[in-house]
């Protein structure tokens, strides 16, 4: 029952009257209001945000070396797929060191996954955002690793559940991160020009990146944007708690949103 009907309630109840119902629904209005602010989630304090930045480093590069270790044995493409990874996140030689450290460690037999993903969602507790951050990443060497083929499939899913990020959005995560696979791809046989794929792909992905229909009307779009924007903006996962190495990746999500926006305008306007 909302605080509105609770509130409603008790001015009948005590006034018996359309004046308590009144006060009720206004004092209801004022509970639900305080039940909002309650869940809606906050930036963190410094001390918060050392802490979740720590356990987001340590537990990406120990379930990075667990998924790579799913199948008996970590190979020469999935050690290079996530030293690629450590690149992409430009992180400086200690930062480096210490990944290396953490991905060893997830690489034992006796690395407690469901430990250490369930301790990293209950300190990133009412942030989703951070936590679909610490799998995109999971998804993206996992890509580059094995192309999410075989055991790191399974594992990824059950981190996804873990995270309680369903089937569906792990499913959009992975069509997302293969555009933006591609597209590097195709830049780097085209001397970084990025235009080797038709256009017709070149506008499905963007509706896809945007999880928006082809189509929704004008305003669906922006709006669809607009919320993509919000969910990745590096300022507010930062200020969530994302630590500063990981930054890049939320950087060169919110790139990707703002060219899908760009080219499905631009399609739009022809």
């Amino acid at each position: 029952m909302t605080g509105k009907l609770v509130g409603a309630f008790l001015g009948l109840l005590l006034m018996r009257s359309p004046w308590g119902l009144l006060l009720g629904l206004v004092i209801g209005h004022f509970y639900d209001q305080a039940v909002a602010a309650k869940r809606r989630p906050r930036p963190a304090s410094t001390g918060e945000a050392i802490e979740i930045g720590l356990k987001f480093f340590k537990a990406t590069f120990e379930v990075m070396g667990h998924v790579a270790k799913s199948d008996g044995r970590v190979s020469e493409q999935e050690i290079a797929a996530a030293r690629q990874v450590m690149n992409e996140l430009r992180l400086n030689g200690a930062q480096i060191h210490a990944a290396i450290g953490h991905f060893t460690r997830g690489k034992d037999a006796a690395f407690d996954l469901d430990g250490t993903v369930t301790d990293l969602a209950d300190v990133c507790a009412h942030r989703p955002d951070l936590l679909r951050v610490f799998l995109e990443v999971q998804v993206r060497a996992a890509l580059e690793g094995v192309d999410m083929q075989g055991p790191a499939r399974a594992v990824i899913q059950k981190v996804g559940e873990l995270l309680d990020v369903s089937r569906l959005e792990l499913a959009h995560m992975e069509a997302v991160l293969r555009i933006r696979r591609e597209q590097a791809r195709a830049g780097g046989r085209n001397g970084g020009s990025g235009q080797a794929a038709p256009k017709g792909m070149q506008l499905a992905a963007a509706y896809e990146i945007l999880e928006v229909d082809a189509k929704a009307t004008d305003d669906e779009v922006a709006k669809a944007y607009r919320r993509q924007l919000s969910k990745h903006h590096p300022d507010k996962l930062k200020a969530n708690g994302l630590p500063e190495s990981m930054l890049e990746h939320a950087k060169q999500r919110t790139q990707q949103i703002i060219e899908a926006y760009e080219l499905i305008k631009s399609a739009r306007q022809r």
